[in-house]
């Protein structure tokens, strides 16, 4: 199979849900964020984060350093899936369908 194939390609989604009631839930909240984006993650939609990876070993790799930085309190999501499979979400804004604004292919020194 084909290194690059769309099939092996995978993205990693994290949503999450943090309480943001006190100034230490604000300060857990805001670190997380910090480290999704250290580890290469963007924004996708508010409490969503994506990353591109080459391989289902590389996404793995990434989930668990996602798993070492979690938050006490809160409930957060980790989902793998396909190039394939993300290519075809759908998005809308109100009732107009939009383009989806993926984040650009990161390059990966070997």
């Amino acid at each position: 199979m084909n290194p690059f194939s769309e099939y092996r390609v995978m993205w990693i989604l994290v949503f999450f849900d943090l309480p943001t009631e006190t100034k230490k839930d604000i300060k857990e909240y805001t670190m997380f964020r910090k480290r999704l984006q250290q580890d290469g993650f963007t924004m996708f939609q508010f409490s969503i984060y994506v990353r591109h990876c080459a391989s289902m070993e590389n996404a793995e790799v990434h989930m668990k350093r996602v798993n070492s930085f979690l938050p006490e309190y809160g409930k957060v999501g980790i989902m793998c899936i396909t190039d394939k499979q993300f290519g075809n979400i759908k998005l809308f804004y109100g009732k107009k369908a939009q383009t989806p604004n993926a984040p650009g292919q990161q390059l990966e020194l070997f």
